[in-house]
């Protein structure tokens, strides 16, 4: 049951899934460095919710003002990719450093991603635990292999695939990318306006 509703999360569409598709056209194993990346956030997050995070994370004025502060961020980010898109298809050097630092900034920044932990998520490892402690490493190992899997997919496919794109769409493909991140910053932002207001 983890790997499948974990795949719910994994699968769908965000920043994370934007910048992977930037970073694979020049990095064939970029889905794997941002899978770390993500992980490097995600593995505090899931011990800390494991412990009673998720209560504190249904407070509406904290998580409004995460929503917020995420947003912005995302929003900055998914203008940066739009901006620099001729400059990613050379490289995926951009303010991210590398695509490790790309995963760590995309999930930290993603107040979509800790929505989904502090419900969804949330469910999940209390149901773990309730076989123990010993149920916690395997959550995360089991979780993490997920977000490995897939982003190392997506990264491999654009990688493999890019010779046939001229750059004209290769640069289409990074800007539509930037754009998904807009998408989601601006609906975060609108979220967390609704909780504050």
């Amino acid at each position: 049951s983890v790997a499948v509703i974990s795949l719910s999360g994994v699968l769908m569409p965000g920043p994370v899934f934007a910048v992977t598709i930037a970073c694979g056209f020049q990095d064939r194993r970029a889905g794997w460095k941002i899978a770390l990346g993500h992980a490097v956030v995600e593995i505090p997050t899931i011990v800390a919710i494991f412990f009673g995070l998720s209560v504190f994370l249904k407070d509406d004025l904290i998580f409004g003002v995460i929503g917020l502060l995420g947003g912005g961020l995302l929003l900055y980010m998914g203008y940066d990719v739009v901006r620099t898109r001729k400059e990613v298809v050379a490289s995926c050097d951009t303010k991210y450093k590398d695509p490790f630092w790309a995963g760590v900034m995309t999930t930290a920044s993603n107040p979509g991603w800790l929505i989904w932990w502090a419900t969804v998520g949330a469910t999940l490892i209390a149901t773990a635990g309730g076989f123990g402690w010993g149920m916690l490493p395997l959550f995360i190992l089991v979780h993490i292999t997920c977000d490995l899997l897939w982003e190392g997919f997506v990264a491999m496919t654009i990688f493999d695939t890019k010779g046939k794109w001229s750059t004209l769409w290769h640069q289409r493909v990074i800007a539509g990318s930037g754009l998904l991140m807009v998408v989601f910053a601006i609906m975060f932002i609108l979220n967390a306006l609704g909780e504050l207001l």
